[in-house]
């Protein structure tokens, strides 16, 4: 469910009245993380990477009041949940959208993942979860890149991280992620603050 409310009511006043009409409102950071225990948990259990991130991104998230805000069009908008999309290739060779909702039971959201994942897949269609504060994610996880910028289109004003190939260093594993936030959601502090929990979820993982 989401709801309109008023800015001036909530910690963002400031920041939608400075940034709301800015020709470019949106951040970039960059964060080199370290996936060791991600990659051994998905080959230990045989579960996929991709989806440990998604879940890692979408349980760092929901302990940051800021990622149930989004600014929508010229209003700013409240959630009561939150869902991480991953991009699918699809049966025609191309790729489609798909949501996956947030849930902090791991299991149950491996499933919701393969479920709709294949479900995108087959029927080449997105499935959307217009309810939920969706966290963009696009997985390059063949190409060895240094980082990426993501495209503001004026549109969506979602967060999106963005990563390529990790990398392997002797006993360590690492992975750079680009992580792009519209400023009126939130400012630089919780950014970097969703970047660092991000990390200590990953490395608090049990294998």
């Amino acid at each position: 469910m989401k709801q309109e409310i008023n800015p001036r009511e909530t910690s963002r006043a400031y920041a939608f009245e400075m940034w709301m009409k800015a020709p470019m409102p949106m951040v970039t950071f960059f964060k080199t993380l370290d996936v060791t225990r991600l990659v051994r948990m998905s080959k230990r259990r045989g579960l996929k990477f991709n989806m440990l991130m998604c879940w890692c991104i979408g349980k760092a998230a929901s302990g940051i009041k800021e990622f149930y805000l989004l600014p929508e069009g010229d209003k700013l908008m409240r959630f009561d949940s939150l869902a991480v999309n991953t991009i699918v290739a699809n049966r025609e060779g191309e790729v489609s959208s798909c949501d996956i909702p947030f849930s902090e039971d791991l299991s149950l959201f491996n499933e919701q993942y393969l479920t709709l994942t294949r479900q995108v897949a087959e029927t080449c269609k997105n499935y959307d979860l217009p309810d939920s504060m969706v966290i963009g994610t696009s997985a390059l996880a063949r190409y060895d890149i240094d980082g990426a910028v993501g495209m503001y289109s004026g549109i969506f004003n979602n967060p999106f991280l963005i990563w390529g190939k990790y990398k392997r260093r002797f006993f360590k594993t690492t992975l750079t992620v680009s992580f792009q936030f519209h400023h009126t959601q939130m400012d630089g502090v919780q950014a970097a603050c969703f970047l660092d929990e991000l990390q200590r979820t990953i490395t608090s993982l049990r294998q």
